[in-house]
């Protein structure tokens, strides 16, 4: 067995964890906090709540909640510009992806300066990070235990993928009852977000053991509790086990890193604005398709983490079965079977294959991806929209 690592965070988990934010911050050293959010989630209590409980132990602070849903560079950038010129010493993210990242990419230019441009790739930050304390609204993106930033660059119109184990929060405190807030597309959105996580890293080049386990439990619990969380907008069980589902899931692809599905997606993004979690649940039928022959035991196991019954079947039928049952769980959540885009030209379409061949995911994808490979992806994908000029 080669040599592995597997990187987490302090971990607070259960109803009632948003309480321990003052405790916590404490513990980390922090004298005055920046607090990252954004509209959605301030509109809602948790950030007051957790502002609350800084005041409890005496804890200075300084909010910012200008963040959009797909993190854009010039965002970072004035966001830096506040921590720096506030005071301020350790950073709080309360929210989705799109906070916890836009803080991870404060704290790397709070200490190691430059713009965000400079760091994507990977382990490009030399020196130590601000302490970093996260809270996630949602139950998808996994940020809140990732090495993992997203970043959209507005020039180049593609999504950064910067990475590096200093992105790891020290403290991750995951309450399911903040996910009640959260309405039936988004809880949808975030969910299919979570699988594709799961499955991706479960495939992975780079997936161990360890990764496995949490991957595969997090795909058995989405299988189970997705549709009712969506359903349901307080059904407590549902949303704890969606919570813990996301966590697992984010737990996996920190260590194991992901596919082609988020190298396209990182491009579709960055060039449309369209929610991460729709994308993606919109590629992983096709990009499984793709990858099947590369991994059919391993999807194999994926049908039956979904809960298809596998018995009797051959392992090229039950990674069908696995494929089937991805596109099964996106219909019923609303999500189309393809990105509808009036405007897309051939040329574009050779710019998202040529852009996501040098996202750092491709490099863990399980079947060799071409730029002719990515092209055809994105053909599929796109086909209602695509302009006639090829």
């Amino acid at each position: 067995m080669r040599i592995s690592k597997f990187v987490t965070p302090e971990i607070i988990y259960g109803l009632g964890a948003l309480s321990q934010v003052g405790e916590s911050a404490l513990r980390l050293g922090a004298s005055k906090i920046f607090v990252v959010s954004d509209p959605g989630v301030v509109a809602h209590k948790w950030v007051e709540q957790a502002l609350d409980r800084l005041r409890q132990v005496g804890l200075a602070f300084e909010v910012w909640f200008d963040v959009s849903s797909n993190p854009k560079d010039y965002e970072v950038h004035e966001a830096v510009k506040c921590y720096l010129d506030m005071g301020c010493d350790a950073i709080l993210a309360v929210g989705g992806g799109s906070p916890i990242d836009v803080a991870k990419a404060v704290a790397i230019l709070a200490t190691n300066g430059g713009v965000i441009q400079d760091y994507e790739g990977v382990n490009k930050i030399t020196r130590p990070l601000p302490p970093l304390l996260v809270v996630p609204t949602t139950a998808g993106s996994g940020s809140e235990v990732t090495q993992f930033a997203i970043i959209v660059d507005t020039r180049r119109k593609v999504k950064m993928s910067i990475i590096s184990k200093s992105l790891v929060p020290d403290i991750a405190i995951i309450d399911p009852a903040v996910l009640q807030t959260k309405d039936a597309r988004l809880t949808a959105a975030t969910g299919l977000d979570a699988l594709s996580h799961a499955i991706e890293s479960f495939v992975s080049l780079a997936a161990t053991p360890l990764t496995d386990v949490h991957a595969l439990n997090a795909i058995r619990l989405i299988a189970r509790f997705l549709r009712p969380s969506v359903a349901c907008q307080t059904d407590l069980e549902a949303k704890g086990a969606m919570a813990m589902a996301a966590l697992q899931a984010g737990l996996a692809f920190s260590n194991a890193i992901l596919g082609a599905t988020h190298a396209m997606a990182h491009q579709l993004d960055a060039l449309l604005d369209q929610h991460h979690g729709e994308t993606n649940a919109v590629l992983l039928p096709y990009v499984m398709e793709f990858n099947q022959i590369a991994c059919v035991e391993k999807f194999a196991r994926i049908a039956g983490a979904l809960g298809e019954n596998i018995t009797g079947l051959s392992s090229w039928e039950a990674a069908d079965r696995a494929i089937r049952a991805v596109r099964r769980l996106v219909r019923d959540l609303g999500i189309p079977e393809s990105i509808s885009v009036t405007d897309l030209s051939g040329e574009d379409l050779n710019r998202l294959s040529r852009n996501a061949l040098k996202d750092a995911c491709v490099i863990t994808n399980p079947r060799d991806v071409t730029e002719k490979d990515l092209y055809d992806l994105f053909s599929r994908v796109l086909k209602r929209g695509i302009q006639n000029d090829q």
